[in-house]
């Protein structure tokens, strides 16, 4: 019948129609921007990613910046046999692996000018290579703990000559050796004293 015809003819051309203005477009516009309309439908519904920026590196690994005007340091013991002692001032590292230099210790310590800040820390075991001498001059900088260490002991101490430090701030810490408790085996717990010394002290 002649009105099925028509709407047949009318489908064919609507087709036709169509198909030649999707080659057009595809012509027209660059492929760049049709990959990026189909990405973007594709997004659509997804929940967005949002990422923290990775927190900036303090010195000597600190979790917060030293104030302007102060020097950053850090001072490990222990944590193991294979975890040498470790200072670290103004973000530089210095690995400690010393063993019986205890006069070396001590002329370093006299020989130091005034106004020398002094980092100190040992680890298995200064409770015998450090002499009675040495352990005396340590002492005589402020240490509440060198005559407490025992067999394997962690210490770390920060001391000055010449000046004084502030007196809220952490100078000394020590962790000694126990079989029941110890946490790496035969080894103490690993322990730390960091902070920030304003310069002008220094």
């Amino acid at each position: 019948p002649l009105a099925a015809f028509v709407k047949l003819a009318g489908l064919l051309l609507t087709s036709l129609a169509s198909w030649y203005v999707g080659c057009l477009i595809a012509q027209l516009v660059p492929k760049e921007t049709i990959i990026t309309s189909v990405a973007n439908l594709q997004d659509i519904g997804k929940k967005p990613v949002l990422r923290a920026p990775l927190p900036k590196r303090q010195k000597c690994d600190h979790w917060s910046p030293c104030p302007p005007g102060n020097y950053a340091y850090r001072i490990l013991s222990g944590g193991g046999k294979a975890k040498l002692a470790k200072i670290c001032f103004e973000d530089e590292l210095f690995v400690i692996n010393l063993a019986d230099h205890s006069r070396e210790m001590m002329t370093f310590i006299k020989n130091a000018p005034e106004g020398s800040l002094l980092l100190m820390v040992t680890q298995d075991d200064g409770s015998t290579r450090l002499k009675k001498d040495a352990r005396k001059l340590v002492e005589n900088l402020g240490s509440k703990q060198i005559w407490n260490m025992k067999f394997r002991s962690n210490w770390a101490f920060v001391a000055a000559k010449g000046f004084k430090l502030p007196d809220n701030m952490q100078k000394e810490k020590i962790e000694h050796f126990d079989k029941k408790n110890n946490k790496y085996g035969g080894w103490p717990a690993e322990i730390q004293i960091e902070g920030c010394i304003p310069r002008n002290l220094i």
